[in-house]
């Protein structure tokens, strides 16, 4: 199936309901707000259908003609022959039609809806679960501003007047969008005085504030809901959003509909882009006085090469800014139940890269690496995890020593494989475990706090 949530005006378009049930009263509640020309066909038609005004209601058997001319009919008459005999003569004229607890005759599903004034929210499953399209329909009309109706016919009159008054597209697009900010965080329309400001702010703004920026967020790791919510703010305010490998696509969905998303991951094995053409992209982005939005696995700082990018925009003269994000190093081992630092265990943690650009394993002295007391916690490392596990080991590590791999993905689920360093390698080949990868070396690599 392919269910596109097309929005169609019905006002005034002729429709039919096959029934007089209490599935037909629900499906006739849900369509009256949108104003269609609503005929409802049974041989007994319920109270509360036969005292709507605006529902015409013929109290008989259904005919092959009541469909004509219609532009959706549904089929609730709680005969199945019935509603499948109306189902294929629909079918044969191109008229779309819905049939009560049937989806593979559907030609299209009622949505789980969510109407205040022009806001109109369609929720689906595809049939799939109808109660937890529901329970999103329930949590996000919790969610909206008490007031939508006021707010949305408020901007509604303000995008007319702002066409007449802010002439520069760029200004213009601005001034609704903080308007429309403002008014969902204030939870009403914004007053004539606080809407003057606003404007009078948009008409004179400076060309300082168009300079160009580059923000550099963290996206977290692993599921979309561990980004930080300022974060979550920029990418929902970002005109052009680079974005790595290893970013949950969900969080795409936040960016407006308008942005110019460009995909820059790196992955051993498989680069899409070197980091110099990235740096190179960025600035032209920035420089076209765009908001341009990094977006980083992690934290951008921890292995994320931000450092590099920030030195190389601020080399060109613009502007970073960097909003920080959750670790890998910290964040997948905790999600597997296991501390990086535990009182009487470990006092401190070491994050170390497996991988480095020239391919070397241990960028660090291993001598140092193996004499530390705390945690080590290495990122970047499945292709040389026998490698790290084998130059600690020979430089004095005891091969007893607790280790786990811990591997995340979008959902937020972990696979974990616990061993020593003298087996781990092993381990973790024989469950299959590829990267992206956090390995844990120490004594609290043996706890879990799950269990």
């Amino acid at each position: 199936m392919g269910y596109f949530p097309f929005f169609i005006d019905i006002k005034g378009k002729k429709a039919l309901i096959v029934g007089g049930g209490t599935v037909a009263s629900r499906k006739a509640e849900k369509l009256m707000p949108f104003e269609p020309e609503l005929t409802v066909v049974a041989p007994a038609v319920s109270r509360e259908l036969a005292e709507n005004e605006k529902i015409i209601c013929k109290e008989r058997e259904f005919m092959e003609d009541d469909v004509e001319g219609c532009l959706f009919v549904i089929a609730a008459s709680g005969d199945r022959a019935l509603n499948q005999r109306v189902a294929q003569l629909c079918s044969k004229k191109n008229i779309l039609v819905n049939v009560a607890d049937d989806r593979e005759t559907c030609g299209f599903l009622f949505p789980a809806l969510v109407k205040e004034g022009k806001l109109t929210v369609g929720i689906s499953t595809e049939g799939a679960s109808p109660q937890t399209a529901a329970g999103i329909r329930s949590r996000t009309a919790r969610e909206l501003p008490g007031r939508m109706e006021e707010i949305l016919d408020y901007l509604e009159e303000l995008r007319t007047d702002a066409g007449e008054r802010i002439a520069d597209s760029h200004k213009r697009a601005g001034f609704l969008k903080e308007a429309a900010d403002l008014c969902m965080e204030k939870d009403r329309p914004l007053s004539k005085e606080e809407t003057e400001n606003l404007c009078a702010f948009y008409l004179n703004l400076s060309k300082k504030r168009n300079s160009p920026v580059v923000t550099l967020v963290g996206a977290g790791c692993g599921a979309f809901d561990l980004i930080t919510l300022k974060g979550l703010n920029a990418v929902r305010k970002a005109q052009v959003l680079v974005y790595d490998d290893l970013v949950d696509s969900r969080l795409l969905a936040h960016a407006p509909e308008s942005c110019e998303k460009v995909y820059v991951g790196k992955r051993r094995g498989r680069h899409s882009m070197p980091q110099e053409e990235i740096n190179i992209l960025l600035a032209k982005k920035a420089k076209q006085g765009k908001n341009v939005v990094r977006l980083k696995g992690g934290d951008p700082f921890v292995f994320g090469r931000g450092g590099e990018e920030m030195l190389a925009l601020k080399k060109e003269g613009i502007e970073v800014r960097e909003i920080p994000g959750i670790t890998s190093s910290i964040a997948v081992p905790a999600l597997a139940g296991i501390p990086v630092t535990c009182r009487g265990m470990s006092g401190s943690f070491h994050v170390i890269t497996g991988h480095t650009a020239k391919g070397e394993s241990l960028p660090e002295d291993p001598k140092i690496l193996a004499a530390l007391k705390g945690t080590l916690v290495f990122l970047m490392g499945a292709k040389h995890l026998g490698e790290i596990a084998g130059m600690l080991t020979a430089h004095g590590k005891s091969p007893e020593t607790p280790a786990a791999v811990v591997q995340e993905n979008f959902k937020g689920q972990v696979r974990t494989v616990r061993g020593t360093l003298e087996n781990i390698a092993q381990k973790a080949e024989e469950a299959g475990m590829d990267s992206p990868l956090v390995i844990v070396v120490g004594q609290t690599a043996g706890v879990d706090l799950l269990s």
